[in-house]
């Protein structure tokens, strides 16, 4: 049996809201699972990880392989990796007015 810690979408349309199950790799993503060892919720500010990490490296020890994503969520939980930070993206209209209200400026100082 291939066990695999994953996150198990959860939540509203739009609006996700993952665990983090233990779980047979055959089974569906919102499927039956073995355990709940953490939750994640990217909708908030900042991004909340609860993990246990206990439980983590016990299903570890016993075999258990985690995904990618589920990987990197355990990395930010031990503090080894920063979470990362959106950037806050601008669209084509603001920047061009930003670039023009730098332009006045620097015209406005010579």
């Amino acid at each position: 049996m291939a066990v695999k810690i994953r996150l198990a979408r959860h939540g509203a349309k739009k609006r996700p809201y993952y665990r983090v199950v233990v779980a047979d790799g055959r089974m569906p993503r919102d499927g039956r699972y073995i355990e709940e060892v953490g939750r994640y919720n990217p909708l908030t500010d900042p991004k909340t990880i609860d993990i246990n990490l206990e439980k983590v490296d016990e299903w570890v020890a016993k075999g258990a392989q985690p995904t990618n994503a589920v990987a990197h969520l355990i990395e930010v939980a031990r503090g080894e990796k920063p979470a990362p930070e959106k950037k806050a993206k601008v669209s084509k209209k603001a920047a061009a007015k930003a670039a023009a209200a730098a332009e006045a400026a620097a015209d406005e100082a010579e």
